[in-house]
């Protein structure tokens, strides 16, 4: 299973309705987690772990999905579940 990360336009930002999407924040952590749902979520602020994954970034967390999130930076980011 891959983590999809996209770079999208602010048109796509805009017609997705992201900005209408809940906020989740969180402090520097590291943490487990599995995803029992297909998660969308759009990087406003921080960074997170090995994968680079930063402001402004649109990123997939397919379902089904363990990981280990790794906050280095505090982040603030909408999300969607599907």
């Amino acid at each position: 299973m891959k983590i999809k990360i996209e770079k999208p336009a602010e048109s796509k930002v805009d017609e997705m309705g992201i900005r209408k999407w809940p906020i989740w924040t969180c402090e520097p952590s590291t943490f487990d987690w599995h995803y029992d749902q297909t998660e969308t979520c759009y990087i406003l602020e921080g960074d997170v772990g090995d994968v680079q994954i930063g402001p402004g970034d649109l990123v997939t967390f397919p379902k089904g999905l363990d990981c280990v999130w790794q906050v280095k930076k505090a982040v603030r980011k909408h999300y969607n579940f599907s």
